[in-house]
């Protein structure tokens, strides 16, 4: 009889992460995750890849540009890149966390939590998260989320999506960190 080890729990955080400031010589990592990350949002979008098979990356771009405005953070669990956290309104009174993401394989492991609290306490202040109704993953984490980063004092709204009258309107939350 052959005895196998218990394999770890998908719910198990891995351990040895990672969050920090992307440097340029991660773009190419971050860009591979970002085609993952939209791949997954096409499902609540409806949006498609454009004939050679990448997606819009206006905020790829925009995290990238050196603006003092915004922030790329890059995931990695030990060796390997887990995700990423796109930050705007550096330079203003509110922090949007404007795109984020973890792959699959490490969804449900502590990860994500770990990551936005790392990115969020870089950067004290408000903060304003944004994501979609239909996605019922992302409600349930982000509402978390706030919960952690400010019990109880947080705030969730509806509005309308900028210039975009024909998608239903996203969901935000926001609070403050750290909370009065």
């Amino acid at each position: 009889m052959t005895i196998h080890p218990a394999q770890p729990s998908r719910r198990t955080p891995p351990g040895d992460i990672t969050v920090r400031r992307a440097a340029p010589a991660d773009r190419p990592a971050v860009e591979r995750l970002w085609l993952m990350f939209r791949h997954d949002m096409s499902e609540f979008g409806g949006h498609l890849p454009n004939p050679d098979g990448t997606f819009r990356r206006e905020r790829l771009e925009a995290a990238f540009s050196g603006s003092a405005d915004w922030a790329p953070y890059l995931v990695s669990s030990g060796e390997s890149a887990a995700g990423f956290a796109f930050v705007r309104g550096l330079t203003g009174p509110v922090r949007v966390l404007n795109s984020f993401f973890v792959v699959r394989g490490l969804r449900r492991t502590g990860i994500g939590l770990q990551a936005v609290r790392d990115v969020v306490a870089l950067h004290p202040g408000r903060w304003e998260i944004a994501f979609q109704d239909a996605n019922r993953g992302a409600v349930l984490f982000w509402r978390r989320v706030a919960q952690e980063m400010a019990p109880g004092v947080w705030k969730e709204e509806r509005r309308p999506v900028p210039g975009r009258p024909d998608l239903a309107h996203d969901l935000w939350v926001s609070f403050r960190y750290p909370s009065p």
